[in-house]
């Protein structure tokens, strides 16, 4: 399978926006710029919501259908590991592969020396076309690198041949990802992850490298802008050479999960990928979710209600929300309006201060990111909630089409 030189993964938690979410696309192709698009939905959000991953792609396939998408389209098993994949295999032809759990952790000592032999002759002076300068490689760093990332790709190997057994060879896109970790890879260790992976025979379509600086769950990046553009330039490097030398996919490409409305990296990751003439892979999630509360909150009344209801018991059970997505979030407590305050607040007052539009003078990223790790209790609400998303689906669905388009499509491919 070829995932297309640019694609996007979008997350649709309760399978109501599919058609919304094309539109994005289909405005995009209007624009002269194709666009892959992959609903992405992980095994966590799939246990919080109760949900199936059958429903994620018959959500899917039915926008296809009714909005006659003659492009390819995937469905992603997001962030699956060996004991998540299975219940994912008939539905999803794009696999994120997590390793975030086995960095660090050591292969065998003969899987290591194995690693040090096949990687001995880059030593010395290493010569990547695009960086100015030589990377100093030395044994000491193949060892350390082997020991940090080599048991993790060991392990997508496993994972990958798993699926290639269930799906058959080249029936699947496989991307590894390594995000979810705190640090950053260097440019030198992906060099050397991407060695392992062709060690591995997994033809990776793309790659997701933790960058530095904070990518909170629906804020934007916290860090400095000058060194992801750096980081993000060098990748792109190293990658285009361990096509050449590795022979990996020669459609392999670098993946940003962005958690979401990265916008002020945006215009950087899109002026590097024109310089090289190379794709992107971007990935979201809860950004649908959170256009649909923008969306119930403007449509007032009952689902304005509802919109307030949800954010109200989100402040009472904080803790249990938050606990799993600290690493990603950052929330000042004293800074979240309280719940009889936001009781007050008309569609445009609670908009405003869910809507990511720093500029505003109500915008409340703490609010945002609450909301963000708040679709459990949007769940618990049954019927009651996605009957408000079918009642309201035109004001809902201009939320995420618009929100698509302007605040990504735009500032990434320059439309």
């Amino acid at each position: 399978m070829q995932l297309g030189k640019c694609s996007f993964g979008t997350g649709d938690r309760f399978a109501r926006q599919g058609e919304a979410q094309l539109k994005a696309f289909i405005m995009a192709r209007q624009q002269g710029v194709n666009i892959t698009p992959v609903w992405n939905k992980s095994n966590r959000e799939h246990i919080t919501i109760g949900s199936d991953p059958r429903q994620t792609r018959a959500a899917a396939g039915k926008a296809v259908k009714n909005l006659n998408w003659e492009g390819d389209w995937f469905v992603d098993a997001d962030h699956i590991n060996i004991d998540t994949v299975d219940r994912f295999i008939d539905s999803s032809d794009f696999f994120t592969i997590d390793l975030a759990d086995f960095i660090g952790r050591k292969a065998s000592s003969k899987e290591l020396e194995g690693f040090y032999a096949s990687n001995e002759k880059f030593t010395g002076q290493l010569n990547i076309p695009g960086i100015p300068q030589p990377l100093n490689l030395t044994g000491e760093m193949i060892n350390a690198a082997g020991e940090k990332f080599l048991f993790a790709i060991k392990e997508a190997g496993r994972i990958y041949r798993h699926i290639k057994s269930k799906k058959g060879n080249e029936n699947f896109i496989a991307e590894i990802s390594m995000d979810e970790v705190d640090e950053p890879q260097t440019p030198l260790e992906l060099f050397f992850i991407l060695s392992a992976i062709s060690a591995e025979k997994i033809p990776v379509r793309t790659i997701a490298p933790k960058f530095s600086g904070r990518f909170n769950k629906g804020v934007d990046y916290q860090g400095d802008p000058d060194r992801f553009a750096m980081e993000f330039e060098q990748d792109l490097m190293v990658i285009d050479h361990a096509v050449k030398v590795f022979g990996l996919p020669e459609d392999l490409k670098l993946s940003v999960h962005s958690g979401s409305d990265k916008f002020s990296i945006y215009p950087v990751m899109g002026q590097l990928i024109r310089k090289y003439n190379k794709g992107i892979h971007v990935k979201t999630a809860g950004t649908t979710w959170l256009e649909e509360m923008t969306g119930l909150a403007l449509a007032g009344g009952e689902a304005l209600g509802l919109a307030v209801d949800i954010y109200g018991r989100a402040v009472d059970r904080f803790d249990e929300l938050c606990g799993p997505y600290s690493a990603v979030i950052d929330i000042d407590r004293s800074q979240l309006p309280a719940r009889e305050d936001v009781s007050t607040w008309n569609g445009e007052q609670f908009a405003a201060a869910l809507r990511h539009d720093p500029d505003h003078p109500g915008y409340n990223p703490h609010m945002r990111q609450l909301i963000h790790v708040a679709y459990k209790i949007a769940a618990e609400y049954g019927d009651v909630f996605t009957g408000m998303l079918e009642k309201y689906s035109e004001i809902t669905g201009r939320q995420v089409t618009g929100n698509i388009y302007d605040n990504h499509f735009k500032r990434i491919f320059d439309l």
